[in-house]
C-alpha cells in the first residue's frame, strides 16, 4: 500500500474510533474496534483489558525492539462543542471528534507505520528496522493501574519507545512529571466571637505562602523549573466556629532533574501541616541526545523539545520519545480535530524515523 492509501485506511478507522465513545475507564468498545481491525490485517494481537497489542515478528540479528504506543482513552467533552463530538464530521481537511488529536490522529499513524513496515512484501525493503511492537493502551488520561503499567511485564524486553501524542510531528525528548500532594493543618477549634482556639485556615495559609514563593534549585534546559501550585483548599463547617482542620493540595509538576521521592522531601520541609503523597509514580522522563532515536529524527530536520504535560512516558522504565501528529493545544477543547494531511505526513515520518534507527 502506498501513503496515501494507508493514510485513507487510517482516516476511515479513525471514523469508526470516534464513534464509540472510549472515555477514561470505558474504552472497551474502542479496543474492539481495534483487535477486530488488526485481525481483519492478518494478525493475531493480544489483549489485556482494554489494552491492544500486536508484536511484529522478531528479527535475528539482535536488534533493538522498539514499542509504539499510543492511547484509546479520551477525556469527556468539553462544554462548548458545536457538533456531536461522537459523530465523526469532515470538512475540508479537518475532521472533527472527541478524541480525533488526542490521540486518535497518532494511534492510527503509528499503526499505519508499524503496518507498513511489518509487512513480509515490504519488509526487504527496510534491512535496518528494529523489531517493532505496536500498543494502543488504555486509561492514559487518568494515569490508570490498567493501562500500559499493567501490560509492560508481558511485554518481550523493550530497547526504547516511540510514544504518540499530538506535537505537531516534533520529538518531546523530555517531559515534566506529575505528583500531587495533600496537607492537612491541624489547629483547635473554639468560638470565632471569642480569642480562642487554633484556626488551621491560618497555619494553612502560612503553608500555601512557603510553597508559594519557593524556588527549586534545579532548572532544567529543556523543561525549566520545577512547578509547584496548590490547586485546592478544604476547611470550615459554619461561620463562627475557628476551624480545627484544614486541607490543601498541590499540583508538582517535576523536571527531570528530581525524583518525586527528592521533590517531596523537600516540600516536607516547608511545611507546618502533615503531607500525604497519593503517588511517587508519575516521573519526569528524559532521552539523551546521543540516542539513535534521537539523532535519527535530528538527521530529519526534527526539533527536540521538552514537554509541559504528561503521558505514558511517566510509566516507562526504559528510554522513550513523544511523537505524533495533531497540536497538543487542541487536546481536550471543544470542536477538537485533526487534519487529514497531518495523518499523511505522520505516517510518512513515522516510518521515515522507524527505519533507519
Amino acid at each position: 500500500m502506498t501513503i496515501s492509501e494507508r493514510t485513507t485506511d487510517a482516516v476511515e478507522l479513525l471514523r469508526r474510533l470516534v464513534a464509540v465513545p472510549s472515555v477514561s475507564r470505558d474504552e472497551a468498545g474502542a479496543a474492539d474496534v481495534v483487535e477486530a481491525y488488526l485481525r481483519q490485517h492478518g494478525l493475531r494481537p493480544c489483549r489485556k483489558g482494554n489494552n491492544v497489542w500486536v508484536v511484529g515478528e522478531q528479527r535475528a540479528d539482535g536488534r533493538p525492539t522498539v514499542l509504539l504506543d499510543a492511547h484509546i482513552d479520551t477525556v469527556r467533552p468539553a462544554p462548548g462543542w458545536k457538533r456531536d463530538p461522537f459523530c465523526p464530521t469532515l470538512e475540508g481537511d479537518r475532521l472533527y471528534g472527541l478524541g480525533t488529536n488526542d490521540d486518535g490522529g497518532s494511534l492510527v499513524s503509528l499503526m499505519q507505520a508499524f503496518l507498513h513496515i511489518t509487512d513480509p512484501a515490504a519488509a526487504s525493503g527496510f534491512p535496518s528496522a528494529p523489531n517493532l511492537i505496536f500498543m494502543a493502551s488504555c486509561e492514559e488520561e487518568v494515569s490508570g493501574r490498567e493501562g500500559i503499567e499493567s501490560v509492560l511485564p508481558l511485554l518481550p524486553p523493550v530497547d526504547f519507545a516511540v510514544v504518540g501524542e499530538p506535537t505537531a510531528m516534533q520529538p518531546a525528548v523530555a517531559e515534566k512529571g506529575l505528583m500531587v500532594i495533600d496537607v492537612d493543618e491541624e489547629g483547635v477549634s473554639g468560638h470565632a466571637a471569642r480569642n480562642e482556639g487554633v484556626n488551621a485556615i491560618y497555619k494553612a495559609v502560612d503553608d500555601i505562602e512557603r510553597i508559594r514563593h519557593h524556588e527549586f534549585s534545579r532548572v532544567s534546559p529543556l523543561l525549566g523549573a520545577v512547578k509547584a501550585t496548590v490547586t485546592i483548599v478544604n476547611a470550615g463547617t459554619q461561620h463562627n466556629v475557628v476551624p480545627a482542620e484544614c486541607r490543601f493540595t498541590i499540583d508538582v509538576r517535576s523536571n527531570e532533574l528530581y525524583t518525586n521521592q527528592e521533590l517531596f522531601d523537600e516540600i516536607s520541609q516547608l511545611l507546618q501541616g502533615r503531607p500525604v503523597a497519593r503517588s511517587f509514580r508519575l516521573g519526569s522522563s528524559h532521552i539523551g541526545s546521543d540516542h539513535p532515536i534521537v539523532r535519527r529524527a535530528v538527521s530529519l530536520g526534527l526539533k527536540p523539545f521538552g514537554s509541559p504535560t504528561l503521558s505514558n512516558q511517566a510509566l516507562m522504565p526504559f528510554p522513550s520519545v513523544k511523537i505524533g501528529p495533531g497540536d497538543s493545544a487542541r487536546s481536550h477543547t471543544a470542536d477538537e480535530f485533526i487534519c487529514l494531511s497531518e495523518i499523511e505526513e505522520g505516517i510518512r515520518l513515522y516510518i521515515e524515523l522507524l527505519t533507519q534507527v
